[in-house]
C-alpha cells in the first residue's frame, strides 16, 4: 500500500507539471498549460491563487481572456468580446471557465480547419482520482476496547458525464493498519455506488453503499493455550456497508473530500461499538 500511495502522489504530481511552457505576456513570466492545440490555442493556469485563461492566435498574438469589474463592481465579460471577434461565434452562453472555454474554442476550430482532432471532454463518463487517511474501529470486528487504528485508502469513481453528476460508481482499495493494541489489519478492495442528493457547483453531499468487498487480513491473538496465535484469512462479502460523504470544491478539477465509510451494514453485525471509520483525503478529475 506504501508503494500504491508514492506512485499517486508521483502521478499527480506530474499531472500538475505536465504541458507547462514559459510565455513572456505584457511583462509578466508566467507558466500555462496548453489545453487546445488548434487554429486558436486555450492556455491557462492558476496563478497566484487565480484562473487566468489566454488565447494564442495562428500569428503568436497571446490574448488574455479578462473578467475584471466596472466602477460598479459588475463584471465587464471583455472575454465575450475578445472571443466573438475571434471566432465569430456567438458567446451570449459562454462562461470564463476551462469547460466552457474549451468547448467554445474546441467548435470554432472544427469548423475553420477540416483535418483538426477535435479534444472535447464530453464523455460519457468521467474519471476521478482520490487518495484520502483517516481513523477507523473496525466496526465490523471483534474490538472490546473500542481501539482506533489509521487508514490510508484510494479510489477510482465514474461518474455520469460532466456537469451537475449525482449519480457515481467507485472501486477503492484502503489498508487499515494494525497496532499494539489491537494486532488486526485488513486492506480492502470494493465496489459501490453514490448519490449526491445535495448537490452544487462548490460541494455536495452524498450517501454510499459498498456492494461488494475483498479483505485480505492478518490478526494476532493468545489462545486458550496462552500462545500467540498468528491469522491470515481472505474473504469476499458482499455487505452493503452504507456511509455519507462529502466533496468540497477547491480548484477547477480538484476536491476536498471528507467521508464517514462504515456507517452501517445490511450483511455484517456491527460488534458492539459504535461506528468511528473517518478519512480526508483529496480528488482530482483525470
Amino acid at each position: 500500500m506504501k508503494k500504491i500511495f508514492l506512485i499517486l502522489i508521483f502521478s499527480f504530481a506530474f499531472q500538475l507539471n505536465h504541458c507547462q511552457e514559459t510565455y513572456a505576456i505584457n511583462g509578466e513570466t508566467l507558466e500555462l498549460k496548453t489545453e487546445i492545440d488548434g487554429k486558436l490555442d486555450l492556455l491557462w493556469n492558476i496563478i497566484d491563487g487565480e484562473y487566468r485563461y489566454f488565447v494564442r492566435t495562428e500569428n503568436d498574438n497571446i490574448i488574455e481572456l479578462k473578467n475584471t469589474r466596472d466602477e460598479d463592481n459588475n463584471y465587464k465579460e471583455e472575454y465575450k468580446s475578445t472571443l466573438g471577434e475571434l471566432t465569430g461565434m456567438s458567446t451570449d452562453k459562454l462562461k470564463l471557465t476551462l469547460y466552457s472555454l474549451r468547448s467554445h474554442i474546441d467548435t470554432y476550430n472544427a469548423s475553420v480547419d477540416s483535418n483538426y482532432t477535435s479534444s472535447k471532454t464530453k464523455r460519457s463518463v468521467q474519471l476521478r482520482l482520490g487518495i484520502s487517511g483517516g481513523i477507523t474501529n473496525n466496526p465490523f470486528v471483534g474490538n472490546p476496547d473500542n481501539k482506533k487504528t489509521p487508514m490510508i485508502g484510494a479510489e477510482l469513481e465514474i461518474l455520469e458525464g460532466h456537469g451537475m453528476q449525482r449519480h457515481s460508481g467507485f472501486l477503492q482499495a484502503r489498508h487499515t493498519f494494525d497496532s499494539d493494541d489491537f494486532p488486526y489489519s485488513t486492506t480492502e478492495f470494493s465496489l459501490g455506488y453514490r448519490f449526491r442528493f445535495v448537490n452544487t457547483e462548490t460541494f455536495s453531499i452524498y450517501g454510499q453503499v459498498k456492494f461488494a468487498t475483498l479483505n485480505f487480513s492478518n490478526a494476532t491473538f493468545i489462545d486458550e493455550s496462552d500462545m500467540e496465535v498468528d491469522v491470515n484469512e481472505t474473504s469476499f462479502d458482499i455487505p452493503f456497508i452504507f456511509g455519507v460523504g462529502s466533496d468540497i470544491k477547491v480548484g477547477e478539477n480538484s476536491y476536498i473530500t471528507l467521508i464517514y465509510g462504515e456507517l452501517f451494514a445490511a450483511f455484517l453485525d456491527n460488534q458492539g461499538n459504535f461506528s468511528t471509520d473517518i478519512a480526508i483525503g483529496y480528488k482530482f478529475n483525470l
